[in-house]
């Protein structure tokens, strides 16, 4: 056990190393120096166990040093020695950082035996505190859902940096603020509050966040209410993130609908044309045998609306099969000029601007290029019906990120009401008057066939912004 001693009375350092000697609980090694200045010294290269350091020490005293020492983070747990005791110098010497306080005429080796063995259990003590404290610390910093602490209130008093990648908030901004002020609805915090009140906790319930940039995220918070070292209560919490794990839900269940929808329409189908193939056969050999006009004029709307329900047919039949993909590099850049000149005419004639605002990387991505663009137009066109005359804006927007390219199609239309937007890729639902809900339940199923994600965010009379991510690119 390495000791320095601080001293600058060469007997009294002798009478003190003496009682080292006559200890053998440990083996001691001690070290002597008398200035103020190679005592702070030493005690930087922090290799000694303990430091036993005198009062008075010239121009500085031991509290001095012990404040000094402790300001660098010098890790050496020192005792101070004083020639008589003082009620004062002992309070200032323990609120500086001294672990003991000892009188010089009543030291003895019991009395230093006593306090070494004292010291060393709390200098433990107090490194089993810190590594617990550094433990949670990064579990804390680092964990990738959001940490955090609030008064009983939810007024956020501490939150870890997990908030910035999920809700683009910086942490410091954060603190001071409720967790309402981050909510979609904040009137759901009521409801969160009463049951974290009433039962001390609460576990995953669901809560949608919005971000900085006005995105909606989908969270499920755990919070429970503690009580800190003076019995006052606070609360902690963690919120998970799920809204991928929302997203792939809800495209599970838009493919089961279509792969059921897609059932019943073949049994329709078969069930449809049998019939009305007799019916159309029947109507072809009686077109060739009458000569009567009125009866010419009748056949021939039967015809015609016979074809008709047969091309109704084909057209269900075509967006309830996964699409058969003619794969090859396409520019996605070129693909989307081609689009926007197919809809230029409807964009002069209503007075729309359409903006782009394309990453300066093309992406080349694999893909049917005839389909891909029937499955963007789709988009493209809706957001032209939802916008205004004159006053209507829509942004087309490609970013490539992290080997994704995301493509947005963004407008400041009418917006989809929450309700809708859950049905929005089921067939057949339809907003239009004279829609049958086949384009977007198409557009689904396209990029579906090209590993494609797709997303909407929308505000009822504030816009939609449509979200296509692309998983692998070439640049």
């Amino acid at each position: 056990m390495k000791i320095l001693i601080v001293e600058d009375d060469e007997d009294d350092f002798l009478l003190i190393s003496n009682y080292f000697k006559n200890i053998t609980v440990w083996n001691f090694d001690v070290n002597w120096v008398q200035r103020y200045s190679n005592a702070l010294d030493e005690l930087c290269n922090n290799n000694y166990t303990l430091c036993f350091c005198d009062y008075s020490l010239g121009a500085k005293n031991g509290i001095d040093l012990i404040k000094d020492a402790v300001a660098k983070n010098m890790v050496t747990p020192i005792i101070l020695l004083t020639g008589k005791g003082n009620y004062n110098i002992d309070t200032e010497a323990t609120k500086a950082g001294a672990f003991d306080y000892l009188i010089k005429a009543e030291l003895d080796e019991d009395k230093l035996e006593r306090t070494i063995r004292y010291t060393l259990e709390r200098v433990r003590s107090m490194q089993i505190i810190q590594e617990n404290e550094r433990r949670y610390r990064s579990i804390f910093e680092k964990s990738k859902d959001i940490v955090f602490i609030a008064k009983p209130d939810t007024t956020l008093t501490n939150i870890n940096y997990a908030v910035t990648d999920i809700l683009d908030f910086d942490a410091a901004s954060c603190i001071g603020k409720p967790l309402a002020d981050f909510l979609k609805n904040p009137a759901d915090m009521e409801y969160f509050f009463t049951q974290v009140k009433a039962n001390g906790e609460i576990e995953n319930f669901e809560l949608d966040f919005i971000t900085a940039g006005k995105e909606i995220k989908t969270c499920l918070i755990s919070a429970s209410i503690e009580a800190d070292s003076a019995n006052e209560p606070y609360m902690q919490g963690i919120i998970h993130d799920i809204t991928d794990l929302k997203k792939a839900e809800k495209a599970s269940q838009r493919a089961e609908k279509l792969a059921a929808s897609g059932r019943f329409i073949l049994t329709l189908a078969h069930e449809v044309r049998n019939p009305l193939n007799n019916i159309k056969l029947a109507t072809e050999n009686l077109q060739e045998t009458t000569k009567i006009e009125e009866d010419i004029f009748l056949l021939d709307i039967i015809q015609r609306n016979s074809q008709r329900i047969n091309d109704l047919i084909t057209e269900l039949l075509q967006s309830s099969r996964p699409a058969d993909m003619n794969l090859t590099d396409v520019s996605l850049h070129g693909l989307l000029d081609k689009v926007i000149a197919a809809v230029k005419d409807k964009l002069v004639m209503r007075n729309i601007i359409l903006v782009t605002n394309c990453d300066q990387r093309d992406t080349i991505i694999r893909a049917d290029a005839a389909k891909l663009e029937m499955a963007i137009l789709n988009i493209l066109v809706n957001a032209i019906e939802a916008v205004p005359d004159t006053t209507g804006l829509i942004e087309v927007k490609t970013i490539v990120q992290n080997n994704q390219t995301s493509l947005m199609i963004i407008d400041n239309g009418c917006g989809i009401s929450p309700e809708n937007k859950e049905k929005l890729f089921e067939p057949y639902f339809t907003c239009k008057r004279n829609g049958i809900g086949l384009g977007l339940a198409t557009t689904f199923n396209i990029l579906k066939s090209h590993h494609a994600k797709i997303d909407v965010q929308s505000q009822v009379e504030s816009g939609t912004v449509f979200s296509v991510v692309f998983p692998e690119q070439k640049v």
